[in-house]
């Protein structure tokens, strides 16, 4: 059995990891070049323990025609018998049809996630994605339900979520090696953390800045790990004063882990992070119009804050409370075995 994996941002680093170390000697690992510097990549690859990527592409991100051409031409040169993708990135997407296009079986991991809002890119590309896999791994039971009625063709699989293997896999050695606290001396204070770096916020000066000043009126300093095109869109703010908040570089992921554990609320606008906080059992505000993590919105733990609510903020988080039930619902931290079990089995019937 070959496989083809095919990765290119930080939380897709993560998932493959927990996949990666039962593939071992069936795997060819294929970094899209989506996120690749050192802070962004590299470290993560470490940390991990995730092999160094066997074909290394220099595909920037939103660069989509590229990727996919650079694909197919590794696929064909490869001949995998399948090729997994994660999650809702432009790599997801690039492997997606590139797969599609040589007729190679595709297994899409995190399948069915739905916001409903089709001008968000990443529901354009999970949604496609979901449509030309063969195999379809749903983190949730709420995720499968919505492929059931969307008719999907390929088969569909409740595997639960490589992000809770990742958090419980890694929690305490990340607790244990990190130093990030004493570095920025938080392990008696409270604070916040927040990311923020989807397009239709970072790419609007007015918006940027709304938020930015919303999160700085918060009762605890915030800090805000920065992605590159945030960092980009905060300079160009015309160095407006953010007191309260605290500007952080990319972080590993063992730091990352560490500084969401020990918040006492975490405010985003990523899918991924609103996941590891109900895993970490830290309060979340989720700053978007929609969720594709429906249920961690029921279960309270979760709270989506829509612009118009913006002023709001700082009495939500303030007054915010820790539900008293935290059902596993993303399964128990073995999506990894039951994926790559389903893998094996369904190679060995071809």
């Amino acid at each position: 059995m070959k496989i083809a994996t095919v990765v290119g941002a930080r939380p897709q680093f993560m998932k493959a990891a927990m996949v990666s170390k039962q593939l071992r000697q069936h795997e060819t690992l294929i970094h899209t070049g989506q996120h690749y510097d050192a802070a962004m990549s590299d470290v993560f690859f470490s940390q991990l323990q995730l092999k160094k990527p066997d074909v290394q592409l220099h595909h920037r991100d939103d660069d989509l025609g590229s990727m996919i051409v650079g694909l197919e031409e590794t696929f064909a040169q490869l001949k995998p018998d399948i090729v997994i993708v994660y999650g809702d990135t432009v790599s997801t997407l690039a492997g997606s049809l590139a797969a599609s296009k040589l007729q190679l079986p595709l297994a899409h991991v995190e399948a069915g996630l739905r916001s409903f809002n089709r001008r968000m890119p990443e529901e354009y590309n999970r949604v496609v994605s979901d449509h030309l896999a063969t195999w379809c791994f749903c983190p949730t039971e709420q995720s499968a339900i919505q492929l059931t009625k969307e008719n999907i063709n390929g088969s569909i699989i409740v595997s639960g979520d490589l992000m809770v293997d990742a958090c419980l896999h890694y929690k305490t050695v990340a607790l244990k090696e990190s130093t990030i606290l004493e570095e920025h001396q938080l392990r008696e204070k409270p604070y916040y953390v927040t990311t923020l770096h989807r397009a239709e916020l970072i790419d609007d000066a007015k918006r940027l800045h709304t938020y930015l000043n919303h999160l700085q009126m918060l009762d605890y300093p915030v800090y805000l790990p920065l992605h590159p095109r945030t960092k980009k869109a905060i300079e160009q703010l015309n160095g407006s004063p953010y007191d309260r908040l605290r500007f952080l570089p990319p972080l590993p992921y063992f730091d990352m882990l560490t500084l969401l554990s020990h918040s006492q609320a975490i405010l985003t606008d990523s899918g991924g992070i609103q996941k590891e906080a109900y895993v970490l059992s830290v309060p979340c505000f989720t700053l978007r119009e929609e969720t594709e993590w429906h249920e961690t919105v029921a279960t309270r733990w979760n709270t989506l804050v829509k612009e118009k609510d913006l002023p709001l903020l700082p009495q939500l988080v303030k007054e915010r409370k820790r539900p008293t039930e935290h059902p596993p619902l993303f399964g128990e931290g073995d999506a990894a075995t039951l994926i790559v079990k389903t893998l094996k089995r369904e190679f060995s019937r071809s």
